[in-house]
């Protein structure tokens, strides 16, 4: 459908210029002389933006912008004012007003107020389905029965919307790259990218190039320039996992990074700024890395704004069967079957020492869905291995 704009003036033949000059953009255009009328019709009709006269009589254009932003928050609204009326069409813009335009005006300049008022709305419906999304996939379907991960996610929240860095600490499988997207997605940057990075998998001179990027040239293959994952992160989240096992001659670039907001590609001249929040991740315990020289402290307490202590799976007892549960509805949909767990399953579940971490329950829970024979996974599916002796 054509987006719906309608225009409001005193003046007729005003009117009518404007909405056959916006026709010609291909939008779909109504005008009216007064602000009674502009009300009925987007009571009635609706409006994607409003281009309204300043000064009319009866209900001005102010007062219309007000009534109209009770009935659609949001909603952007252009008014058309005098060279000297400047000053009230700015404070109107305090009060909600997407932009104004001065008499006279060309239609160009209409034209291209009207697509950036459309194109920044477009942005905000998909940024909040974009929200309502990744809310039901990474952040509300989290698993927290105990009260200690209850605990780690009430912090998660408080802390997504800041900028601050964040440190997640955890045994190898306890979800850190779980709560880093809902870090993420609790952030104003959802509708910007989330690049993650496992600095483990690199080698010290490719984790660089991987992290900064590289110019064309800068190393035997490299045939053409390749942005990092800073640069590819602008704007949104960059997930370090693994930290603490980066080189110590590593570290001072990267903390050089961090507090200059910029990047320098290998083989490059010119820095670039990047702007992004860093969550960096690590099963390792830090403190312990720093006194025995393989961590930078300086580092350490730049990434460290904002800890965050994933507790082990069986200090979270309460949470075994919930997940176990919640993959298994999972993994069944995926394979078109439909199981449940019998009692001798569930409490060997509960029983087991996950050494493994939420990881471990997740692969478990998963192979039995594969080698259950009928609708109810027995103890013998599970395959957990006897930790007890």
């Amino acid at each position: 459908m054509k987006p719906r704009i309608l225009i409001v003036d005193d003046e007729p033949r005003m009117g009518a210029a404007l909405a056959t000059a916006l026709r010609r953009s291909g939008y779909a255009c109504e005008a009216c002389t007064s602000g009674t009328d502009a009300l009925r019709i987007f009571g009635e009709h609706g409006a994607d933006v409003v281009v309204t006269d300043r000064r009319m009589p009866g209900i001005d254009g102010m007062e219309l912008m007000r009534e109209l932003l009770k009935a659609k928050p949001g909603l952007p609204v252009i008014l058309i004012t005098a060279y000297g009326d400047v000053p009230s069409a700015v404070a109107a813009m305090r009060d909600g007003a997407f932009d104004y335009v001065t008499k006279p005006f060309d239609n160009d300049e209409l034209r291209n107020l009207v697509a950036r008022a459309l194109e920044l709305d477009r942005l905000r419906d998909e940024n909040r389905l974009l929200r309502q999304e990744v809310g039901a996939r990474f952040g509300d379907a989290i698993v927290a029965e105990s009260e200690a991960m209850r605990a780690v996610l009430e912090l998660v929240d408080r802390t997504g919307p800041s900028t601050a860095s964040v440190l997640i600490q955890g045994e190898s499988g306890t979800g850190k790259e779980v709560i880093a997207k809902r870090l993420h997605y609790r952030s104003p940057r959802v509708g910007r990218p989330f690049v993650a990075v496992n600095c483990k998998a690199f080698a010290p001179g490719v984790l660089e190039s991987e992290l900064f990027g590289h110019e064309k040239g800068a190393f035997t293959g490299a045939d053409a320039e390749r942005a990092g994952c800073f640069e590819r992160a602008d704007g949104g989240t960059l997930f370090l996992d693994e930290i603490g096992e980066v080189e110590p001659e590593f570290q001072v670039k990267l903390l050089r990074v961090l507090q200059e907001g910029e990047v320098l590609r290998v083989g490059g001249s010119a820095p670039r700024p990047v702007d992004v929040r860093i969550v960096a991740a690590t099963n390792r315990d830090l403190r312990r890395e720093i006194a025995a020289g393989r961590f930078r402290e300086d580092l350490f307490y730049r990434l460290n704004v904002i800890p965050i202590r994933l507790p082990p799976l069986r200090r979270r007892r309460d949470d075994v069967l919930p997940l176990a549960r919640h993959f298994l509805a999972m993994h069944a949909e995926h394979g078109g079957r439909r199981l449940r767990l019998e009692p001798e399953s569930e409490e060997l579940l509960r029983r087991h020492p996950w050494p493994g971490n939420v990881r471990e329950l997740e692969n478990s829970i998963e192979r039995a869905v594969v080698l259950a024979r009928g609708d109810v996974i027995g103890a013998d599916d599970l395959l957990l291995e006897d930790l007890s002796a």
